[in-house]
C-alpha cells in the first residue's frame, strides 16, 4: 500500500524551519527585549503593551540582521563554516536577503503601531540603519565593534519611544560597554584571540556591571549582578588563560547570554524588581535553546 505524502512534507517543513532558525540564530533574540525594557523602565514608560510592541519590533530587526549577516558572509562561511544554512544549500542567498528585508519592514511596521511616526523616525530607523550598516559595510572594518555596540545602545533607546532619550543613556552605556568588548572578542572565534583580548573583555564587563549600580541597589539587583558574573566570568577566565578558538567561542556564547542578567540589573536599577526577575529567569531557557541552535 502506498503511504500518503504527508510524512515527507512534514519532514521537509521541519528541515526548512530548522534551517531558518539557524539562519536567524532564533534563540539569541531572547536577549533583545531586555534592551527595550531597560530603556522603557529608565524613562518611566513601564512594561505595557506599547513597550512590548517596541520589543517585538527590535526582535524583528535583530533577526533581519542575522539573515543579512549570513547573506553578506556567504563566501567566507563557505570556507570557514560550511555547515551554515547558505553554504550548505539549505537556504538560498536570495531567500536570505528577502528574509532580511521582510523582517526589517515588519520591525518598522510594529514600531509604527506601538510608538507612532515619531518613534519610527527618531528611534527605529536609526536602529535599522545601524543593523544594515554593520552587516553590509562596517563589520569587517575597525569600526565594526563600535557600530554593533551602537546598535545595541540604540535598541535600549528604542524603549523610550517618542519621549526623551536622556533618562535611558546610563543603561544604554552599560549595554554598549558589554557589547563593544564582546563583539571585539567574537572576531577571534575561528582563529583564537590575542592574549590581551579576553582580559580587555573582562574589564569591559566589569565596567558594564558597575554602570548598573546605584546607591539604593537592592537584593534583586545584587542577585542579577551575581548571576552576570557567575555566568560570564568563568568563561572569560578560561579564555584569558587559553585564548584558543573553542574557548573564545564559549566565552562569546556566555557573553550573549550574560546580557539577560545585565538587563535584569538595569531593570532593578529602575525600581522594577518583577521585570528584573523575569529577565533573569529567561537565562536558563536561553541556555537550553542554545544547545539546539547556536547563538553565534
Amino acid at each position: 500500500m502506498r503511504l500518503p505524502p504527508f510524512p515527507g512534507r512534514a519532514f521537509r517543513a521541519r528541515r526548512t524551519l530548522r534551517a531558518y532558525a539557524e539562519l536567524l540564530r532564533a534563540p539569541a533574540a531572547i536577549t533583545v527585549p531586555g534592551d527595550v525594557l531597560a530603556g522603557a523602565l529608565a524613562a518611566g514608560r513601564g512594561a505595557g503593551p506599547r513597550t512590548l510592541g517596541l520589543a517585538g519590533s527590535s526582535v524583528c530587526l535583530y533577526w533581519a540582521g542575522m539573515a543579512l549577516n549570513d547573506w553578506a558572509d556567504r563566501e567566507q562561511d563557505a570556507a570557514e563554516r560550511p555547515e551554515r544554512p547558505l553554504p550548505s544549500g539549505r537556504i538560498s542567498p536570495r531567500a536570505a536577503l528577502a528574509t532580511a528585508a521582510a523582517l526589517t519592514a515588519a520591525g518598522l511596521g510594529a514600531a509604527a503601531l506601538a510608538g507612532g511616526t515619531r518613534t519610527v523616525l527618531t528611534r527605529t530607523l536609526p536602529l535599522a540603519a545601524a543593523v544594515w550598516a554593520y552587516d553590509l559595510g562596517a563589520k569587517n572594518t575597525p569600526l565594526g565593534p563600535a557600530v554593533m555596540a551602537a546598535a545595541r545602545g540604540l535598541d535600549v533607546l528604542h524603549g523610550t519611544g517618542p519621549g526623551p532619550a536622556r533618562p535611558a543613556l546610563a543603561p544604554a552605556a552599560a549595554v554598549v560597554a558589554h557589547t563593544l568588548a564582546l563583539t571585539r572578542l567574537s572576531r577571534h572565534e575561528v582563529a583564537g584571540a590575542p592574549p590581551h583580548e579576553a582580559a580587555l573583555t573582562a574589564l569591559a564587563s566589569a565596567a558594564a556591571a558597575a554602570g548598573t549600580l546605584t546607591r539604593a541597589a537592592g537584593p534583586v539587583q545584587g542577585a542579577a549582578l551575581a548571576l552576570y558574573g557567575a555566568g560570564y566570568g568563568p568563561a572569560l577566565a578560561r579564555a584569558v588563560r587559553h585564548p584558543a578558538a573553542p574557548e573564545v567561542r564559549r566565552a562569546v556564547g556566555a557573553g550573549i547570554h550574560a546580557l539577560l542578567p545585565l538587563q535584569a540589573a538595569l531593570a532593578a536599577r529602575a525600581g522594577a524588581p518583577r521585570p528584573a526577575a523575569a529577565l533573569a529567569a529567561a537565562l536558563p531557557v536561553a541556555r537550553r535553546l542554545a544547545r539546539k541552535v547556536s547563538p553565534t
